[in-house]
């Protein structure tokens, strides 16, 4: 019996067929993903909703009351327009709220600053807003379509009439395909529409609730390959604290906290502690130790942490149950255009209700007023009674706008006898003449369609546009080279005899410190250079005579260099500078024989030339054995020169004589307002030719002034009105209003320390600068904000000294100045150096003849008047 079950078994697996799964795949794949796409991941352009954006909204339309439903009362509704899990519907819906325009929210919806998510939704109400109620719905321009039980009516498309895509921005991953697009400014999407109704070019740029900075060169409109960067707005508060008000797109203050984290652990930045005390607003506070540049830090925050981040935008919609890709223009090119489509058939719906309106109340009127109604007195029938109406209407019909049907008349028997009894003549006409003049003014909107659609759009933007100014400031930013903004955190040593360099060879020569993204430069005795990137342990050759920084494009360090060109060649000097060569590649500096030996060797870092002392061997019938050389008379060109030949004979030694002072020129620097840094490049405004001691001076409208030697890395705020070449001996006229006292001053100053950050006005917070003067002989205008006083001109010279910088000043008025114009300065005449020169030595030359005549005097009259001095010069004891 077991054997035959056994054969049975055998017999049934051998029947069983197999089922291939390729054409399964093929087919239900292509349905899966065309659902995410259509229903689950990519809005519409029509709406810009989502489906569950839009069951969100409509279930919201269904319960809405004007007062506050609880989110997870709204969840359950949704829930009967498709089976969404309450989980998401809960979070698209908490996503519509925290956008701040479409939902009126209470309670505790989460926080897009801090990443904190919202209460659960039985906690937390919400209502439509206003706009919503306005702009998304009307049922009358609404397609309906059959939920997925059948059991009700959903819409395909809510009939919106503003570019809500762009206002809302959207974000989602479906199968194959992804969408991001970016949110725009209300008032700028307003404009713009306007702009497109009246055949004019327009610009969209992104605008974020979360504020900070922008750079939108490469947006692209919004489409594929396109890229946006962001940044924190970041500004100094002091010497040892940054403090972050703002933050970049999709960033909360926890994952920028710990990206800055990170960054220190990794040694790219170096701070003290981070602060978060973000509320309402962003306040992250940032403690740098001591000796740590306030303006690098900034820029390896935005070079290292999510201070910067870049954003691909990606617009992607559902057009006709296909997705496309397009730009944002075209996008609300497309929205104005379906808005201005969906006013007119408002209109022509209202324009149809009108006219029925109009055309019952004059049968109405016909009917009532021609006693028509009794007519139908003696009809026993009820298609007598309708017959009767109609033969007694027909001779005052001649007048309206369409022919009179049953319908009309059975409305005409359903007149109630109260009203037939006291109806006037005088109101129907009234009546039947103001449906006239709406007629004629919705015909009137439909015949300048256009202009209507304008004044539509400027009306939303009066009603709610007041309250939603652009957040996210647009900047051209500065590309940050990695190399010049880290920390360096680690320290490179080397080992000249052996050639090794690295930042684990302890035991040896420190160098300098460094990071891990440096490149160092070597050079060794024989006259050969490479460069190689900083690691532990590098071997790089033996005999190493300088090692360094290597830094890029870097054409004001300059090499000074003598060496020997072979085993018994001449010697050569020459002066050059390393711009950029290959990584880890050996160069020969030297003319490329063998036995090639470096005699002298220094590196400058803004192009020194110093005077150096060429000693000979005694050897043979060598008359001269000893001279200067002078570095400032070799010109400066690249390493592969030769260069100038020094002699012929063998050197013995070489000496430095003299120091060398640089042979540069003053490096002209410009200010680039569009990104607020400094450059060389000749962008912006020329600040002036620079020597390496030379200064900036630097004002903000706030009172602080500083002065500071130029870097390409330093930071500029918004504030800054007074950026030029620092001249010592130039004044400085300030007017200010002192908050304390209540009154307008005037002072003029110098600067006494110039490496200290000073306050030019009295501490008081009310306390504010109304003007900045550099002249050197500043004229100004002061108008008053009383119409009876007259404007005045102030002589600065005139009214004031120069004082010290803590002086108050002298006081300019009481009165309330309503605004201080700079006038043409009076001419100043830059004084003769020579004759200030002979002036001065005059000066000192009496200033000695005097004090030996004072000191005579002063003997010969202490002599006389105190009888205690003997003749000899000295006290007597009586």
């Amino acid at each position: 019996m077991i054997e035959e079950n056994e054969h049975n078994e055998s017999q049934n697996q051998s029947q069983e067929t197999i089922t291939k799964v390729t054409g399964m795949y093929k087919d239900w794949f292509l349905d899966y993903a065309s659902y995410v796409i259509l229903e689950r991941a990519v809005p519409s352009i029509e709406d810009g909703f989502k489906p569950v954006q839009r069951r969100i909204m409509q279930s919201m339309k269904d319960l809405d009351d004007g007062r506050y439903n609880k989110v997870a009362n709204l969840v359950g509704h949704t829930m009967q327009y498709h089976p969404h899990g309450d989980a998401s519907i809960a979070d698209a819906m908490v996503q519509l709220g925290q956008k701040e325009l479409l939902i009126d929210t209470q309670g505790n919806w989460g926080n897009i600053l801090t990443g904190d998510r919202a209460a659960a939704p039985r906690y937390i109400e919400a209502r439509l807003s206003k706009f919503a109620s306005e702009v998304v719905f009307n049922p009358k321009t609404t397609e309906w379509q059959a939920t997925y039980d059948g059991r009700r009516k959903e819409p395909i498309d809510l009939p919106v009439k503003f570019p809500l895509l762009l206002a809302q921005g959207a974000e989602g991953i479906a199968v194959g395909l992804s969408t991001k697009i970016l949110p725009h400014n209300f008032n700028e999407l307003i404009d713009a529409s306007i702009k497109h109704l009246r055949g004019r070019n327009f610009t969209l740029i992104p605008d974020f609730q979360t504020g900070g900075i922008a750079d939108i060169t490469d947006y692209k409109d919004g489409v594929r390959g396109g890229k946006i960067r962001v940044r924190v707005k970041i500004a100094q508060l002091d010497k040892k604290t940054l403090v972050i008000s703002e933050l970049p797109f999709g960033i909360t203050t926890s994952s920028l906290i710990e990206s800055v984290l990170k960054a220190n652990e990794k040694k790219k930045i170096k701070i003290n502690k981070i602060e978060d005390n973000t509320a309402a607003e962003v306040e992250i506070l940032i403690h740098l130790p001591n000796n740590v540049s306030p303006d690098k830090t900034i820029d390896a925050l935005y070079a290292f942490t999510n201070c910067e981040v870049s954003i691909s935008p990606l617009c992607c919609v559902i057009d006709n149950n296909t997705p496309v890709f397009i730009g944002v223009k075209e996008v609300l090119k497309r929205s104005t255009d379906h808005t201005v489509f969906l006013l007119k058939r408002e209109l022509e719906i209202q324009l149809a209700e009108l006219q029925e309106q109009w055309h019952f109340a004059s049968l109405e009127r016909i009917f009532i007023e021609n006693r028509i109604y009794r007519d139908i007195e003696e009809e026993k029938t009820w298609k007598g009674v309708l017959k009767a109406i109609d033969k007694g209407l027909k001779p005052y019909t001649k007048h309206l706008k369409r022919a009179v049907t049953e319908e009309d008349i059975i409305r005409l028997t359903e007149i109630r006898i109260k009203k037939i009894s006291k109806f006037d003549i005088d109101k129907a006409n009234q009546s039947i003449e103001s449906l006239e003049e709406k007629m004629t003014a919705v015909k009137n909107h439909l015949e300048n369609l256009i202009d209507f659609a304008v004044e539509y759009f400027k009306n939303l933007k009066k009603k709610y546009g007041k309250d939603r100014k652009r957040k996210t400031e647009i900047r051209l930013f500065e590309d940050i080279e990695a190399t010049k903004v880290v920390m360096r955190n680690a320290k490179l040593y080397v080992n000249r005899e052996e050639g090794f360099v690295g930042t684990s060879l302890r035991k040896d020569e420190f160098v300098t410190d460094c990071a891990d993204i440096d490149d160092i430069i070597v050079f060794r005795a024989d006259g050969k250079m490479i460069i190689t990137k900083v690691d532990a342990k590098t071997f790089v050759g033996k005999n190493i005579i300088h090692v360094a920084i290597f830094k890029k494009n870097d054409r004001r360090t300059v090499y000074n260099m003598i060496y020997r060109d072979g085993l018994r060649g001449a010697s050569y000097m020459k002066r050059f500078y390393v711009t950029g060569v290959t990584r880890d590649k050996e160069y020969d500096l030297t003319n490329a024989a063998n036995n090639s030996k470096v005699w002298y060797f220094t590196a400058n870092p803004n192009g020194e030339a110093e005077i150096i002392t060429v000693y000979l061997r005694a050897v043979g019938k060598i008359k001269k054995l000893k001279w200067d050389v002078d570095f400032s008379e070799l010109a400066i060109k690249g390493r592969g020169v030769k260069g100038n030949r020094v002699t012929k004979n063998s050197i013995k030694k070489i000496d430095l004589k003299e120091e060398g002072i640089s042979t540069l020129k003053p490096r002209k620097i410009w200010f680039d307002d569009a990104v607020m840094r400094l450059n060389v490049d000749e962008r912006g405004e020329l600040l002036g030719e620079f020597k390496p001691n030379d200064r900036l001076l630097i004002i903000n409208q706030h009172g602080n002034l500083k002065t500071a030697i130029p870097d390409m890395t330093m930071h500029f705020d918004e504030e800054l009105i007074v950026l030029e070449k620092w001249q010592p001996n130039k004044p400085i006229t300030i007017i200010y209003y002192d908050g304390q006292r209540e009154r307008y001053y005037l002072k003029r100053f110098l600067i006494e320390n110039p490496d200290k950050l000073e306050v030019i006005i009295s501490d008081h917070q009310k306390s504010q600068l109304e003007m900045v003067s550099v002249d050197y002989r500043p004229m100004f205008e002061i108008v008053f904000s009383k119409r009876n006083l007259n404007a005045i001109e102030v002589n600065a010279e005139e009214f004031i000294d120069i004082k010290g910088l803590s002086a108050l000043g002298n006081l300019l008025t009481k009165e309330k100045i309503k605004q201080v114009n700079s006038l043409e300065p009076l001419v100043y005449e830059e004084p003769n150096l020579e004759e200030l020169e002979v002036d001065e030595m005059l000066i000192e030359i009496e200033t000695e003849e005097e004090i030996i005549k004072k000191d005579t005097s002063d003997n010969e009259v202490a002599e006389k008047e105190d009888p205690t001095i003997d003749n000899d010069g000295q006290t007597s004891l009586f």
